[in-house]
């Protein structure tokens, strides 16, 4: 067990300690809610940085962080539809994106070929985290000037999350055809 698979199973025990947060409706809460899911979310990279600068890449490793990273945003959307705060369409697309994306790569394994995650795809997940912070902290500064920046981010990677999620299938175009056979 090294450092960076610590890291990544901190980052799925965030998960229910974030949403006890969220959810319970404790003075603040949504304050530390929004705490706990920028240093979860934070560990992702520096798990990452670690494996590859250590060499101490893993099977484990890599069964799990894409697995903890799922967790945790999935658990904030579906928290932030129970309060309202955003549709559950979007959700369902967030979601349904990242069923589709790992279906492919499951199907692109099985012959071989690893799909690995492309820049649009790291874009689809930061201005998720920050539409996500955004929405728990209710905006705050940009709300003092009535700015909906959590909306605003919301939307934004809504466009990050479909347009990376056809970017993969395009790329893949090869290792579907292989499949199709």
């Amino acid at each position: 067990m090294n450092l960076a698979n610590k890291l990544t199973i901190a980052r799925i025990f965030l998960v229910p300690v974030f949403m006890i947060f969220l959810l319970t409706r404790l003075q603040y809460g949504e304050y530390i809610a929004a705490g706990i899911f920028v240093l979860a979310a934070s560990t992702d990279g520096l798990d990452g940085y670690i494996a590859r600068s250590r060499k101490q890449i893993t099977k484990l490793g890599k069964l799990l962080d894409p697995l903890a990273d799922k967790l945790l945003v999935t658990a904030a959307l579906i928290s932030l539809v129970e309060l309202g705060k955003i549709p559950a369409w979007i959700v369902i697309l967030i979601i349904g994106r990242e069923f589709a994306v790992t279906g492919l790569r499951t199907i692109a394994a099985g012959e071989g070929v690893v799909i690995a995650a492309s820049k649009l795809g790291k874009l689809k997940t930061v201005s998720q985290i920050i539409a996500i912070v955004a929405i728990m902290i209710h905006d705050y500064p940009f709300n003092l000037i009535n700015v909906p920046v959590g909306q605003i981010a919301l939307y934004v990677a809504v466009i990050f999350t479909v347009w990376s999620g056809i970017d993969y299938f395009l790329n893949a175009k090869k290792v579907l055809r292989i499949t199709a056979k």
